[in-house]
């Protein structure tokens, strides 16, 4: 007979609603700095709403453009802008119908020690003033800003 005691769970690392709200805060200043205001969505490594903020005068679709990219970065731990060389892979492309994929520059996973807090996405400028913001609000809270491609 095994003695060995089945471990049934294990704990999820997640971002904190305050980080969130700070890399929220850093994102528009450093939106604010390049010229451009945004839509800021902060997921869980699940993929889920944990934070949001768009700016006044962020155009409407900006919101859904910034979560997916959130989604899209927590899912697969990998930056949004990798995802176009990604699907010019012939076994890879068929991932580019998924309704939340979103190859657009600007999204992250927020990467802490190593493991995934989560995802940010940004959207309202063009998709580098959206990936330097990320980059800029990501180093700035001190989180490792991934790079390496996953998929």
């Amino acid at each position: 007979m095994n003695t060995d005691i089945l471990q049934k769970s294990a704990p999820a690392p997640t971002i904190t609603r305050a980080a969130a709200g700070a890399l929220i805060a850093a994102v528009h200043t450093a939106a604010a700095r390049i010229g451009f205001t945004a839509a800021v969505a902060v997921t869980d490594p699940g993929g889920h709403l944990k934070a949001f903020d768009r700016a006044d005068d962020a155009l409407f679709l900006t919101a859904e453009v910034a979560l997916d990219k959130a989604w899209t970065a927590a899912s697969f731990q990998t930056p949004t802008h990798v995802w176009n060389d990604y699907l010019a892979n012939p076994r890879i492309s068929p991932l580019a119908g998924h309704p939340r994929l979103m190859a657009v520059g600007g999204g992250y996973p927020i990467v802490e020690n190593g493991r995934c807090l989560g995802g940010l996405g940004i959207s309202g400028g063009s998709y580098e003033q959206d990936q330097q913001a990320a980059e800029e609000a990501l180093t700035a809270l001190g989180f490792e800003l991934q790079t390496a491609i996953v998929a």
